[in-house]
């Protein structure tokens, strides 16, 4: 552990406030959006496994530290998030909430393409799980840069879609572009060229980390998502209110964390992700909260 990480540990008041020796970093996009290979390219090494079918075979996340340009950076790979029909999303947001203290950024990652509806919906998921403030700590990158038009920059593709520039635009205006097959041999002096691309990104989450007072996403952001969450669900149940419900009155009137009561779990957040509080008391996952929360 790093003397900074035990310093702030030490103090409760600081004990999310990191110094940015080691960057702490979050890759998060669907099934096939190139996140293992972005990794590998940040890395300059295959040290993440890059997955060539349209199957998902990996379910766990995986997290890599190595030194790139004389700087400290942790990554961790995801499986596709949010995409349809995987359980892999539990394991995601559990693990993300598990990086103690929490990621200094997020990448987002997405192919050289038109804004589809799939990734849309994934945007929304991203932003309903961790509130829009994750957008604070977080930049797009694309991959597949070889179908930008000649001479074309990402900035320049960016502006002729109405939602990818609204993306962009939450996130700060942060944006990259790599290319993992084509562009891995060219001079690092060119735009096209995977070592600048790599360059420029550590520079915009070196500025990202310094704009946040050196801060990271933290639990008690996912805290505020919660509370967020239950008073939409108070809001639901006030407008069904005067509903005619044939259903027996202590049914009816059972609220959504009452019925997770029965479980006999901490229905919190902090339960929902796994989280290890400072105590190091790993929290037991509720299935029905799991669902609820993942639903669309």
């Amino acid at each position: 552990m790093l003397a900074s990480d035990r310093s702030c540990r030490s103090n409760s008041d600081l004990y999310f406030s990191l110094s940015a020796a080691n960057r702490r970093v979050v890759i998060l996009g669907t099934t096939g959006s190139g996140k293992s290979s972005l990794g590998n390219t940040i890395f300059g090494e295959d040290v993440f496994k890059v997955n060539h079918t349209s199957k998902f075979e990996r379910s766990e996340c995986q997290e890599e530290t190595r030194s790139v340009n004389g700087k400290t950076i942790t990554l961790m790979d995801t499986p596709g998030f949010f995409d349809t029909d995987t359980p892999e999303q539990v394991e995601i947001l559990r693990s993300i909430t598990d990086y103690a203290p929490g990621p200094h950024a997020f990448l987002i990652v997405l192919k050289v393409e038109k804004f589809t509806e799939h990734v849309r919906a994934v945007v929304t998921k991203i932003e309903k799980s961790f509130s829009e403030k994750v957008f604070q700590f977080s930049a797009v990158v694309f991959t597949r840069g070889d179908q930008l038009e000649e001479g074309q920059r990402i900035e320049d593709f960016i502006r002729k879609d109405e939602n990818l520039r609204g993306l962009v635009r939450k996130c700060g205006g942060r944006c990259h572009v790599i290319d993992n097959k084509y562009w891995k041999e060219n001079p690092p002096g060119e735009y096209r060229s995977n070592k600048f691309q790599v360059g420029q990104l550590l520079q915009t989450i070196d500025g990202m980390i310094k704009k946040n007072n050196n801060g990271c996403y933290t639990y008690e952001m996912l805290q505020a998502v919660e509370e967020m969450n239950q008073q939409k669900e108070r809001g639901i149940r006030h407008s069904l209110g005067h509903m005619t419900d044939k259903r027996p009155t202590a049914v009816r009137k059972e609220t959504h964390s009452q019925r997770h009561s029965k479980c006999g779990c901490n229905h919190g957040l902090a339960s929902f992700y796994g989280f290890r509080n400072r105590r190091g008391t790993s929290q037991r996952l509720c299935p029905s909260f799991i669902e609820s929360m993942l639903k669309p």
